[in-house]
């Protein structure tokens, strides 16, 4: 149990919140973190009897908060050695048994960028080094660059190409470009506002503005190697291309429709995701992979189908 947050889907709900519902269960947690106690120690440091303890304690291990290990006891017989690393727990509500053959969903990896214009202080990282060079453009046509799981840049863009997977017949009812970004400040700053744009087929799809380079904690999914005070996760955006228009977040961000993206005609999908020379806060792009940051994914492109 090294994760310092874990995550939980909604049928663990029931274990999670009765383990974290209960004072006690809460004073052990706090009791356990990062230290290595036996049950006779956490009952005498609580002032609780050791069939209470217990009994609290396989309610935490049942949940997955609390792990335990059985060790040859200082005087004789077993004892039960009990510790907790977690920081934060998190409950996923999202209906992960739902099957819809109305969606086509493409993961692609942040470093299969086919055309790009980057611009200093830049760079790109796998999940275990560097890839080429600090702040040299050149380093994007590397190779390697397929590896990566962290990409920044102060502006410019880089340019991907989904395949058309729209089966014969079929009408689109809406098109969502996801992405885990934040600004580009040399290190971090929480505050640092970047104007993010994502263009589709050509057409500006629309602007986000970043608060800052996030590094207040480390990301879920951050290698170790990497320095705490670099950026360490970002925010999962959406941008939503509908018959309607085109919306970031639910707030709309533009007029452009599916009608404009011309779909049936192209026999991929061009997204483009940067950040254009006369925004008004051009504070960089930082891109996360699926092991960096905090979500396990890459650039997200999902087509919804009409019924």
């Amino acid at each position: 149990m090294n994760d310092r947050i874990i995550f939980f889907s909604k049928q663990d709900i029931s274990l999670v919140t009765k383990a974290l519902s209960s004072p006690i269960r809460q004073q052990i947690l706090q009791l356990l973190y990062n230290r290595k106690m036996n049950i006779l120690q956490i009952a005498e440091a609580l002032k609780i009897h050791q069939s209470t303890c217990t009994q609290n304690i396989q309610i935490l291990e049942k949940a997955g908060l609390v792990k335990s290990e059985m060790s040859a006891g200082e005087k004789r017989g077993a004892q039960k050695i009990c510790t907790t690393s977690i920081e934060e727990v998190v409950i996923s509500i999202q209906n992960e048994n739902v099957q819809n053959d109305k969606v086509i969903e493409t993961d692609m990896p942040i470093g299969l960028f086919n055309a790009c214009d980057i611009h200093p202080p830049c760079g790109l990282v796998s999940e275990t080094e560097l890839i080429g060079y600090f702040d040299h453009p050149e380093t994007f046509m590397e190779p390697h660059r397929a590896t990566a799981q962290l990409i920044w840049f102060s502006h410019g863009f880089l340019e991907y190409g989904f395949p058309n997977k729209l089966p014969k017949g079929a009408k689109i009812k809406e098109i969502c470009i996801k992405a885990e970004i934040c600004s580009e400040y040399p290190g971090a700053n929480e505050n640092w506002p970047s104007d993010i744009t994502v263009w589709m087929n050509g057409k500006e799809v629309g602007t986000w503005t970043s608060p800052g380079d996030m590094a207040d904690k480390r990301g879920r999914l951050t290698p170790s190697w990497w320095l705490s005070e670099d950026s360490q996760y970002g925010f999962l955006k959406s941008w939503r291309i509908t018959k309607e228009g085109s919306f970031t977040d639910g707030n709309r961000c533009s007029d452009i429709t599916l009608d404009d993206l011309d779909i049936e005609n192209h026999r991929h999908y061009v997204v483009k995701i940067g950040i254009k020379n006369n925004a008004t806060n051009r504070g960089g792009l930082n891109l996360f992979g699926s092991n960096f940051g905090n979500y396990d994914q890459n650039i997200k492109l999902i087509t919804y189908l009409d019924e």
